[in-house]
């Protein structure tokens, strides 16, 4: 850390202590060359994610709104809606890539429920897959039974 007062690129940490319940740190230093003494602020930065809808149309990405369909899926059922949302968030955050598809976070959810919940994971797609008709819906069911008997 650069010197704020000499600008000697070396400094020791003398104390460091943590605030915002981890989220930051605050770090007071002593500079190499002068002896002066000053604070620095690591903050955890969060990546603003955009999310490209199938219209090309994009938008920020909304916690909220991703919450309120897994919590329509998983209903009464024994699921942990924001646990997934939050699986969901982090991998996103840590892919790097601050836009992502909104098919690409649609998957996500349906992976995450099918490993969970069975019939959550067909309410969820029934909607994100549109299913049209009884035959598409049935056609699912079965796949999801094929793959539960392996």
């Amino acid at each position: 850390m650069k010197c704020p007062f000499c600008g000697y690129p070396e400094s020791k940490v003398l104390d460091t202590r943590t605030l915002n319940e981890g989220s930051s740190i605050k770090r007071r230093r002593e500079c190499l060359e002068c002896q002066k003494r000053f604070t620095t602020f690591e903050v955890l930065e969060n990546v603003q994610i955009v999310v490209i809808k199938k219209s090309g149309e994009k938008e920020l990405f909304d916690r909220t709104k991703l919450l309120a369909g897994v919590l329509k899926a998983t209903q009464k059922r024994p699921v942990n809606a924001d646990e997934i949302v939050s699986e969901i968030e982090a991998e996103i955050q840590n892919s790097l890539n601050n836009e992502v598809e909104s098919a690409m976070i649609g998957e996500m959810v349906m992976e995450k429920l099918k490993a969970r919940d069975h019939i959550a994971y067909v309410r969820f797609a029934s909607v994100y897959r549109e299913f049209a008709d009884v035959e598409t819906f049935v056609s699912e069911l079965m796949e999801l039974v094929k793959k539960d008997k392996k």
